[in-house]
């Protein structure tokens, strides 16, 4: 298990860094080693905005991320690119939608992304979000 630092941690905007490390020791990365690094988490919609964004602070081969959100809201999603050296632009390929057991995924992936560069995903739910009724808050 890899421990994290959270560097950032307000309420409109939390970042997380992955540390090379647990509780037996430190596994550094040297010059011409490579590894493959997969994480996921959830956060509930209380607390969640409508932007996702992955700056690539190491040399990295291919950055892959996933959205999963309920299809009832119906989702769409779409990303910019920023650099050190230009403004945001649309990314060069769209998120891939699919639509599985009610739950409507999204994916985006690219090879070889530039050093210091930042992808932001963003999404709105162009269906109305069902609200809770009274009742059934009464009876939990």
């Amino acid at each position: 298990m890899v421990r994290w630092e959270a560097k950032h941690d307000r309420d409109a905007f939390k970042e997380v860094w992955l540390l090379f490390e647990n509780g037996q020791g430190r596994f550094p990365l040297y010059p011409g080693e490579s590894v493959w690094i997969e994480y996921a988490y959830s956060v509930g919609d209380e607390k969640w905005g409508r932007w996702f964004q992955r700056a690539v602070r190491l040399p990295t081969e291919h950055l892959e991320v996933q959205l999963a959100f309920p299809a009832s809201l119906d989702p769409v999603v779409w990303g910019t690119e920023t650099s050190m050296t230009a403004e945001a632009s649309p990314l060069r390929t769209a998120p891939v939608r699919r639509d599985e057991k009610g739950i409507r995924l999204f994916s985006w992936t690219t090879s070889q992304p530039a050093l210091h560069a930042r992808y932001r995903l963003e999404w709105r739910f162009r269906a109305a979000r069902p609200e809770t009724k009274m009742s059934d808050r009464e009876l939990t």
